[in-house]
């Protein structure tokens, strides 16, 4: 139905596609999986002409095709469905069914009439839906379901779904997957580009490996291995590594902090989580998992719905940062720059920022204690600079991630959440912040690290939580906390 060849496109700094073969066939689901970067969301982007590439040839059923714009593309028969979903909610199902296309007499919509040809093609996906209601009373899924029929109105050949299932849960899951097959089944070729290993299994004829914006491969579902995907995402050949020096049982240590059944719809399902002073327990996944939502749960950056909390044996609602932050949590993100630092202030103002808000902004620090914090840690840490003043942003992203650190360190937390405090940052810096998880654990503090480094989680973590499909899939620990172990546990392997 669809054929790519040799498409590259590039930014400035960086490579998205390099190369990259893709071919879609009437009637089969195909998966498009990738980490982070990889260059699914560039590929899709010119498969639907949101983009232009600047090498490569496309075919669609034979004949050329290099759509300027998405307009063309849909014209064409190719349609995107993405995770944002793009329908008005204040308008009817069958508004959004026809927008653009409505059957008008004398300047005027046929209403009658357009609602009576939406409820014709929702029958023929054998969707019961109320055509005349508002599209925003309507569930999420609906909604997914209701931006796809709008393509097949459009009599969509390909229809590219990206994280469909995002916000839904198991049975909308379920109805959605329906509709693909009733489709597929009418010769529809769906591209799927999913973070879900499970779904993608479930529905999907064939999987494309795309990493650091080249082709790994295209493997039939059934031929390939959930262990042997993910290996393929990850991108290299990953070496057991020795874990450092095996301490007291975890029953032995304190308890700092206790999770049971701590969720949110829609985000991540109920787990269950202890972490004990001196203990270090790391998170692995593949991205989409749920790492990241489940630190933010934790932290109360995202609101629960359910669940309790325990600090020190006592029952306690964290509802925001602000909460956590009292009870003796810390959390460097992921996304160190927008999340993290406030590049224009010097080091010294980020590293006193979170004590100074736990203190109270009526309250300030003495200069003083300010200036002997921020040398303590840039000493500690061994921040590169020639002082405390320099504005953050001037420094590097290793540097910055210190700096980071050194703002929780300074509260002094019974427990530290850390997201991918390895990330993008250089081999030295790197080699230094294992170094520091690996201190802090033996001095006794309770850490929670999210890594995709699966071979440095290996080395100093106690236990791992493995996270798969927005749920706790299992809990490793002991001679299981491996390489081979972890990433077992990813592919869907006993935890």
């Amino acid at each position: 139905m669809l054929q790519a060849r040799g498409i590259s496109r590039a930014y400035p700094g960086v490579r998205a596609l390099d190369g990259v073969d893709f071919d879609l066939r009437a009637g089969e689901v195909h998966a498009l999986m990738g980490e982070n970067g990889a260059g699914k969301s560039t590929l899709i982007k010119v498969l639907t002409g949101a983009v232009l590439p600047d090498g490569g040839t496309m075919t669609l059923d034979g004949a050329a095709y290099a759509p300027h714009d998405t307009a063309a593309a849909q014209r064409a028969g190719v349609w995107a469905v993405h995770q944002e979903i793009g329908v008005l909610p204040n308008l009817s199902v069958a508004e959004n069914l026809f927008l653009g296309y409505q059957p008008t007499r004398f300047g005027l919509i046929r209403t009658r009439a357009m609602n009576e040809a939406a409820r014709a093609l929702l029958a023929e996906l054998d969707l019961d839906i109320d055509v005349t209601r508002l599209l925003g009373t309507l569930p999420v899924a609906v909604q997914q379901m209701i931006a796809i029929a709008r393509a097949t109105r459009a009599d969509a050949r390909v229809l590219v779904l990206d994280e469909p299932t995002a916000s839904l849960d198991a049975a909308e899951v379920e109805k959605l997957f329906a509709l693909v097959r009733r489709l597929t089944a009418q010769g529809v070729a769906i591209v799927l580009i999913t973070h879900f290993l499970d779904q993608a299994y479930a529905v999907a004829d064939r999987f494309t490996v795309l990493r650091n914006g080249k082709l790994v491969g295209t493997r039939a579902a059934a031929e390939l291995p959930q262990r042997e995907l993910v290996t393929m995402m990850l991108g290299k050949e990953l070496v057991e590594a020795v874990h450092s020096e095996r301490r007291a049982p975890v029953a032995d240590r304190p308890l700092v902090a206790r999770f049971r059944g701590l969720g949110r719809k829609g985000s991540v399902e109920g787990f269950d989580l202890d972490l004990h002073a001196g203990e270090a327990v790391g998170a692995a996944g593949l991205l989409g998992s749920g790492r990241t939502e489940t630190a933010m749960l934790m932290f109360g950056a995202d609101t629960p719905d359910r669940g309790t909390v325990e600090v020190n044996g006592e029952t306690v609602r964290i509802r925001s940062p602000r909460e956590a932050v009292r009870h003796g949590f810390g959390f460097a993100p992921e996304e160190r720059k927008t999340d993290g630092i406030v590049g224009a202030l010097s080091i010294r103002e980020n590293i006193i920022l979170a004590l100074q808000a736990r203190t109270g902004w009526a309250r300030k620090l003495p200069r003083a204690k300010q200036d002997a914090l921020a040398q303590h840690y840039i000493d500690l840490l061994g921040i590169r600079t020639p002082d405390a003043e320099k504005p953050i942003e001037q420094l590097s992203g290793g540097n910055q991630q210190k700096a980071l650190l050194a703002r929780w360190l300074a509260t002094e937390p019974r427990l530290l959440i850390l997201d991918e405090p390895t990330r993008g940052i250089d081999v030295g810096a790197h080699a230094e912040i294992v170094k520091l998880i690996e201190k802090l654990r033996n001095d006794g503090m309770a850490l929670y690290v999210i890594s995709s480094e699966i071979e440095e989680l290996a080395t100093y973590a106690d236990r791992v939580t493995v996270m798969r499909d927005r749920r706790q899939a299992g809990m490793l620990q002991g001679d299981s906390v491996s390489v081979s172990g972890i990433v077992d546990a990813i592919a869907g392997g006993a935890a």
